[in-house]
C-alpha cells in the first residue's frame, strides 16, 4: 500500500508527459441536425509538435475532412441516408501513426420531406347494393408513405362532386380507409370523386408542415336490383314506379289493321335498374281467354286478331319480363269495345290557308300560309277511336285545280290567274262513315311566298258596280270551274281612278257553303290579297271589353276638365242658390266700379238680322226666393263726372257709356231686368240666380247702339 503511494506522483507525472506527445480532441461523440451548414467546424484537434492528423480508412466516405487543425463536414447530413457518421483520426510521426482516435457523429431527423401518394388517381367500383358501414377502399389502399422517421400523417376527405360527402367519410384522422354511410343511388349518383389530403403536422400553422394530394373516383356498379318498370310511372323515385295503366278503345265490327293507340302511350318497359339494361319481353297472362288480341314479345304493341261484334271491355293482364328471366313485372290495360256508328271526324281548324306561284304546273305542292317552308297538310281525327285516323280519307269536292294527295294538298291544273281560291275538303272515315268538311283557301301569287307566310297580291282594279268613272274597263273576275273562287286580274291591269273616286275598291267574293264566313273582300288598299280577318266569339268580346274600357277613360277625363274649368262657376251658382236672401232684387255685380277696365265688351248683334227666341226660363221655386244682384240707387255719368242719373228705370235709353238696370212696360207681366255694358262671366252669375226676362225686351236692349247687354 504504501508502495502504490510513493508511485502516484509519478503515474501524473508521466500522464502530463504523454498528453503533450500524442492527439487529443476535446469529445468524441456529438451530434447534428440534418441539412446542418457544412461550413462549420465540428471541434478542434489537439496535434503534437512534429505530427500530423489524418481520416484513417475507416471514416464514413466522403462526411469529413480536416482543415488545418479543425475537423468539418465535408457533406450535407442526411437522416434519410445516413444517421451516423464516423471520423476516424490518426496521428502520425513521420510513416509512424502514432495515436487514433475515433469522433462519432450522431444526424438528428428534421421534418424536410413532403407525404406521397404511391398513386395521382384511383378509380374504385362500389356496387349499388354495397351495405352501410362497409369499408370500401382499406387503409393500406390509400395511406400516403413520408420519408420522415417518426413523423404521423393526418387525413382530410374533400369532396368534389357536390353532395357525395354525404355517402362516404374517412375511418378515422390518422387511418384513411374508406367507409360507406349511406345507400348508393345509381340513378342520381353514378359517379362520385373525392380529394383526399395527407399533413405531416396535425395544424396547419405548424412550420414546417407539408401535405399531399390524391384523387379518388368512385363509380357506382349497377346490380340487378328492380324488376321492369312500365312507363310512364304515375309516381317514381330511385327505388320504385307505381306503372302506369293503359286504356284505349275499338269499334265493334271492324278489325283494326295497325297497332291498338292507347293512352297514355303505347305499352312500354324499361329496366328498372338502368345501368344492367336488360330487354324486355312482353306477353298477356289475363284477360285474353278468346285470344282477341295479340302482343308482340319484342315491341308490347297490342293488336286485334278478329272483330269484336257486340260492346264488351277487356282487361288485359300484361307481363314484362326481363330477357334473363330474373325479374318481371305486370299492369293492365283496358280496352273498350263499342258501337263506332255515327262517330265523325273532326277537324283542329275550321279554315285552312295555303299559299302557292302563279303558273304552278299540275301536282305542285300548295305550301303553308303561316310556314311557306312546308307543306299545306289537312288532317282530321277521330276523337272516339283515334285508330281509325290512318282510314280516314281526304277530297276537294267544289274545286277542280286542286286535289287531295293523302292529307297534302296539289294542283290538278295549271294556274293562270292570280287570284284567292276556296275549295271545301271533306274527310270520310272508311270504317265508321262519318264524314266532315272544312275550307282551304289558296293563295295565288306571282310573288314567292315569303318566309313569314305572308304574300303581296296584286292591286284590285274592279269595284261591284264596274270599272271607276273615267276609267276603262279592267278584266272581270272569273270563278274557279268549280265555283270554288273568285279571281282578282293581273298585276299592272289596274285602270285610273276619276276624281274623288277611292282609289281602294272592294269586291266581295262569296266562300262556300257551310262554312263560318259568307263573304272576303279583294283589292284591299295596301294592295294585299290575304284577306280579311275572321275573329271568334271570345277575340270579338275582348275587343268590346277594350273599347268599353277606353271609353270609361274618356268619360272620366272629360268628367275632370269640366270640373277643372267651369267647377268654381257650378260651385258658386249652387251657392248663391242655397244662401238665403231677402225678398227683392238687389244688383250686386255694380257694387266694384274699379273692375270696369278689364271687362271685355261683348260683340252686338247686326241690327239686320233679327234675335232667336231665347228658352223659355224655368220659373222659380217657391222655397228658394229670387235674387238681383244689389246696385247703387245712382251712379256718375261718364260724360259729366258732376251728373248724377237713375239707373233704375223703365225706359230704355238709346245714349251710351252709361249702366242701367230696367224693366218693361207691362209691370204686370214676368219682369225683364237687363243690366247694359257688364261683363259676361257676372251677367252669367246673375242669370244663375233666377231672373225672368222677356225675349224681345232683351233683343232691343242688344240693339242699343254704344251699348252691351246682358239680359236675365
Amino acid at each position: 500500500m504504501g508502495t502504490w503511494v510513493l508511485l502516484l506522483p509519478l503515474l501524473f507525472a508521466a500522464a502530463a508527459q504523454a498528453q503533450g506527445t500524442v492527439c487529443s480532441v476535446n469529445k468524441t461523440s456529438l451530434t447534428v441536425k440534418e441539412n446542418t451548414n457544412p461550413g462549420e467546424p465540428l471541434l478542434d484537434i489537439y496535434v503534437p509538435e512534429g505530427q500530423q492528423v489524418t481520416l484513417g480508412p475507416s471514416s464514413t466516405l466522403f462526411a469529413f475532412r480536416i482543415q488545418g487543425n479543425q475537423l468539418f463536414l465535408n457533406v450535407t447530413p442526411d437522416y434519410e441516408a445516413n444517421t451516423m457518421l464516423l471520423a476516424h483520426l490518426e496521428c502520425r510521426s513521420g510513416d509512424a501513426v502514432v495515436t487514433q482516435l475515433k469522433v462519432f457523429v450522431s444526424v438528428l431527423d428534421v421534418n424536410d420531406n413532403p407525404p406521397r401518394f404511391p398513386y395521382e388517381t384511383k378509380v374504385w367500383e362500389v356496387p349499388e347494393d354495397t351495405r352501410v358501414n362497409t369499408t370500401v377502399i382499406s387503409e393500406t389502399e390509400l395511406e400516403a408513405q413520408d420519408q420522415d422517421k417518426d413523423y404521423v400523417l393526418f387525413y382530410t376527405l374533400q369532396e368534389v362532386t357536390l353532395g357525395a360527402s354525404s355517402f362516404f367519410s374517412l375511418v378515422g384522422v390518422n387511418r384513411p380507409a374508406l367507409r360507406l354511410d349511406r345507400s348508393l343511388d345509381l340513378e342520381r349518383w353514378p359517379n362520385m370523386t373525392f380529394r383526399l389530403l395527407a399533413r405531416d403536422t396535425q395544424n396547419e400553422t405548424t412550420e414546417p408542415s407539408h401535405t399531399a394530394t390524391a384523387t379518388l373516383v368512385l363509380e357506382v356498379q349497377p346490380v340487378d336490383l328492380r324488376p321492369p318498370w312500365f312507363l310512364p310511372c304515375s309516381y317514381s323515385d330511385a327505388f320504385v314506379c307505381i306503372h302506369a295503366q293503359y286504356r284505349g278503345a275499338v269499334p265493334t265490327g271492324h278489325r283494326l289493321p295497325g297497332p291498338l293507340i292507347l293512352h297514355p302511350g303505347p305499352v312500354y318497359a324499361v329496366d328498372g335498374d338502368r345501368g344492367i339494361d336488360q330487354p324486355i319481353k312482353y306477353s298477356i297472362i289475363s284477360g285474353n281467354e278468346d285470344s282477341t288480341f295479340s302482343i308482340s314479345a319484342d315491341s308490347g304493341n297490342l293488336t286485334m286478331t278478329k272483330s269484336i261484334p257486340n260492346a264488351k271491355t277487356f282487361l288485359l293482364v300484361v307481363k314484362g319480363e326481363q330477357a334473363d328471366n330474373t325479374r318481371y313485372s305486370v299492369t293492365q290495360v283496358t280496352v273498350e269495345a263499342r258501337n263506332a256508328n255515327g262517330s265523325v271526324p273532326h277537324f283542329t281548324q275550321s279554315l285552312y290557308r295555303g299559299t302557292v306561284g302563279l303558273g304552278s304546273g299540275v301536282g305542285v305542292v300548295i305550301k303553308d300560309a303561316a310556314d311557306p317552308s312546308q307543306p299545306l297538310r289537312i288532317r282530321a281525327q277521330d276523337p272516339e277511336f283515334p285508330d281509325l285516323n290512318s282510314a280516314i280519307t281526304y277530297q276537294i269536292t267544289n274545286n277542280s285545280n286542286f286535289r287531295m294527295e293523302g292529307e297534302v294538298v296539289l294542283t290538278a291544273a295549271s294556274l293562270e290567274q292570280a287570284g284567292v281560291f276556296y275549295a271545301e275538303v271533306k274527310a270520310n272515315n272508311t270504317v265508321t262513315s262519318g264524314t266532315a268538311a272544312t275550307v282551304v283557301e289558296i293563295q295565288v301569287s306571282e310573288q314567292e311566298p315569303s318566309p313569314t307566310g305572308t304574300t303581296l297580291g296584286p292591286p284590285a282594279s274592279s269595284t261591284p258596280g264596274g270599272p271607276p268613272s273615267g276609267g276603262t274597263s279592267s278584266p272581270p273576275t272569273s270563278a274557279s270551274p268549280s265555283g270554288g273562287s273568285a279571281q282578282t286580274s293581273k298585276p299592272g291591269t289596274s285602270p285610273p281612278t276619276s276624281p274623288g273616286s277611292s282609289r281602294s275598291t272592294w269586291t266581295p267574293v262569296t266562300l262556300p257553303a257551310g262554312t263560318s264566313e259568307t263573304t272576303r273582300t279583294e283589292g284591299r288598299p295596301d294592295g294585299g290579297q290575304a284577306g280579311d280577318r275572321r275573329f271568334s266569339e271570345g277575340e270579338m268580346a275582348v275587343l268590346g271589353g277594350v273599347l268599353g274600357a277606353a271609353l270609361l277613360l274618356a268619360l272620366i277625363a272629360l268628367t275632370v276638365l269640366v270640373y277643372k274649368h267651369y267647377g268654381h262657376r257650378l260651385i258658386c251658382s249652387s251657392g248663391r242658390v242655397l244662401e238665403p236672401q231677402p225678398q227683392g232684387f238687389d244688383n250686386q255685380a255694380f257694387l266694384n266700379d274699379s273692375d270696369d277696365a278689364n271687362w271685355a265688351p261683348a260683340p252686338s248683334p247686326s241690327p239686320s238680322h233679327a234675335q232667336p227666341a231665347p228658352p223659355e226660363p224655368k220659373p222659380p221655386s217657391p222655397e228658394t226666393p229670387r235674387r238681383v244682384p244689389e246696385a247703387p240707387a245712382t251712379a256718375a255719368d261718364g260724360g259729366s263726372p258732376a251728373a248724377v242719373r237713375s239707373i233704375l228705370t223703365k225706359e230704355r235709353r238709346p245714349e251710351g257709356g252709361y249702366k242701367a238696370v230696367w224693366f218693361g212696360e207691362d209691370i204686370g207681366a214676368e219682369a225683364d231686368v237687363v243690366v247694359l255694358n257688364t261683363p259676361a262671366s257676372e251677367a252669367g252669375g246673375a242669370g244663375d240666380s233666377g231672373s225672368e226676362g222677356s225675349g224681345d225686351e232683351a233683343a232691343d236692349a242688344q240693339d242699343a247702339p254704344g251699348t252691351d247687354s246682358i239680359h236675365f
